[in-house]
C-alpha cells in the first residue's frame, strides 16, 4: 500500500476517486451523499476538493497496485483562534479493501502532518453506530457526544452523528 499526499489537482485521480466515493455511498457510508450517486456528481465533488487544496485542505490517497482504494482529508482551521485544530474529513476505504489497515495508514499520515504543523487538536464526526465509529475508537479517538437526526444515510434515513476528538501532541 502506498499512501501519498495530493498537493495539486491530478486529472488522472478524478475517475478513481469518483468510483471510490460511489462505492462508499452505495455500500451505506454516510459521507454526505444519497444513493444512487451519479458519476457526474461524484466528479463534481472531487473537482471542488481539488480546487480547495492548499492551506485549508490536505488530501491523501491510498493505492494498492496502482489502484486508488482509500482517501482522507485534513482541514486545518483557518481562524486565528483555531489554528491549533483541524478536522478529519471523508475517510473512505473501498469496500473490497476494508479490514486491511488502510484506514489506520491514512489516519496516521493525516495525524503526522497535523503534528508537524503544530496542530494539537483533531476533530471529526461520523454516523453514530457505524463501523467507522469502531475504527475511530480503535485509533484512540474520544467520543464527545451525539446529535440525533443530524444527517441522512445514503438511503435517506436520518441518523445521529457522533463527534470525536483526539489530542495530537507534537
Amino acid at each position: 500500500m502506498l499512501v501519498r499526499q495530493v498537493t495539486l489537482p491530478e486529472a488522472s485521480l478524478l475517475a478513481p476517486l469518483s468510483d471510490l466515493l460511489i462505492d462508499a455511498v452505495h455500500n451505506g457510508a454516510s459521507v454526505g451523499f444519497l444513493a444512487p450517486l451519479a458519476q457526474q456528481s461524484a466528479a463534481a465533488y472531487w473537482e471542488r476538493v481539488f480546487a480547495s487544496l492548499g492551506d485549508g485542505l490536505v488530501l491523501w490517497v491510498a493505492e494498492v497496485r496502482g489502484k486508488v482504494v482509500g482517501t482522507v482529508q485534513l482541514a486545518p482551521c483557518l481562524k486565528e483562534n483555531g489554528r491549533h485544530r483541524a478536522e478529519i474529513q471523508k475517510l473512505i476505504v473501498h469496500s473490497s479493501h476494508r479490514g486491511q489497515g488502510l484506514a489506520s495508514g491514512l489516519m496516521a499520515k493525516a495525524e503526522a502532518l497535523a503534528r508537524s504543523a503544530g496542530i494539537t487538536l483533531l476533530v471529526l464526526d461520523t454516523q453514530a453506530g457505524s463501523v467507522a465509529e469502531s475504527v475511530y475508537q480503535h485509533l484512540g479517538w474520544q467520543k464527545v457526544g451525539e446529535v440525533p437526526n443530524y444527517a441522512a444515510s445514503p438511503d435517506g434515513q436520518l441518523h445521529a452523528t457522533a463527534y470525536y476528538f483526539k489530542a495530537n501532541a507534537p
